[in-house]
């Protein structure tokens, strides 16, 4: 019989509690512990979900020796040392994305999961909706051929989190690129079949957030921070080593057409081509001269994606399986989003190690 695996969680804003009910729902895994530099947060981050130890030192949970698994949900630029240290310290670790700011950090990371024997997850939850479980099993079926193309973006109008944590580099190295650059772009090179990147040519800029009245509507809404010091737009057009492209648009602060969230993937392949999140097919008959438009029937979520990659995750530590989100995967992103800003700054492409 399983064991009930001991979990502290470190960061209590937002999204450690989306990852609360996949803790309490797999049957497997308890939360028993919390920190947060923030006392009164943490506090009622214990009353609202029953944690019982509570703590303003992370170091508290590093030694706890009841504590199997570390949740890692600060903002980006603490995800390392503190996931280094938890694994040190003994502890399997799931950490919020991106896994860290920059690649010289995430081998880092690998390195010291190597050392400790210990399990590494990143938590990229947008893999685990039904509609991107559907749509990789079709691909990996071999249905759309050699993907050789794609198109991806993840953009929001008027939509700045304006919090310290998202917007002021000290704190996260950078703006949408690395917030919901990594979401859209992990999920399109997982579908590729994570080819290596060869060379990114990109942009990232602050266009909006600083004009006069410029205004977010999440997140309580409100003008933009002066503290804004991070892009608000970022594009770049990749190469990967074996020929395929990809062209990828992020912004928190775009004059585009939606009132929320347009979240959207293109790939082209030598068979078919297809479409996410409407989980569609595209194909052609060449000798009927026929067109077939497919929608899969897709699978059905039974739990929030936040929750399900919880789930995954103890559920891997507890059968030895491998890392549901590879470390070696999130080492790839973050080369390519690193790559985008690199680009910025010496204005040409830029071929990655």
């Amino acid at each position: 019989m399983s064991k009930t695996y001991k979990v502290g969680v470190i960061g209590v804003g937002g999204i450690a509690k989306t990852h609360m009910p996949g803790w309490n729902a797999s049957g497997i895994s308890e939360v028993v512990a919390a920190c947060d530099i923030d006392r009164a947060a943490v506090e009622k981050f214990g009353a609202e979900w029953k944690v019982p130890g509570l703590t303003t030192d992370a170091a508290d949970l590093f030694r706890n020796p009841d504590i199997d698994i570390i949740d890692v949900c600060t903002p980006n630029n603490y995800h390392a040392p503190l996931s280094i240290a938890a694994m040190e310290a003994g502890k399997h670790v799931i950490c919020e994305k991106p896994l860290a700011p920059n690649p010289t950090a995430i081998r880092d990371m690998i390195a010291a999961r190597d050392r400790t024997g210990k399990l590494l997850m990143t938590a990229q939850h947008f893999r685990f909706r039904g509609a991107s479980k559907a749509m990789k099993a079709e691909i990996d079926s071999g249905t759309l051929g050699d993907i050789y193309h794609a198109r991806s973006w993840m953009l929001r109008r008027a939509a700045a989190p304006n919090r310290p944590g998202f917007i002021m580099k000290k704190h996260s190295s950078g703006g949408p690129c690395i917030d919901i650059g990594v979401h859209i772009l992990d999920l399109t090179l997982w579908f590729m079949g994570n080819p290596e990147p060869h060379s990114v040519t990109g942009v990232a800029r602050a266009e909006l957030a600083h004009q006069p009245g410029v205004f977010t509507n999440i997140m309580g809404g409100g003008p933009i921070p002066q503290e804004f010091d991070v892009e608000d737009f970022a594009a770049a057009f990749v190469r990967f080593k074996n020929g395929a492209t990809l062209v990828l648009e992020v912004s928190w602060l775009l004059h585009h057409d939606t009132q929320g969230e347009d979240m959207q993937m293109w790939l082209y392949g030598t068979q078919a081509g297809s479409h996410w999140p409407k989980g569609e097919i595209y194909r052609s008959n060449y000798a009927t001269r026929q067109q077939y438009n497919c929608a899969l029937k897709l699978m059905a979520d039974t739990l929030e994606p936040h929750a399900l990659e919880c789930v995954e995750f103890v559920k891997a530590v507890d059968s030895g399986a491998p890392s549901p989100v590879p470390a070696e995967q999130s080492l790839q992103v973050m080369s390519i989003l690193d790559g985008i800003y690199r680009s910025q700054v010496a204005g040409k492409e830029i071929v990655l190690d």
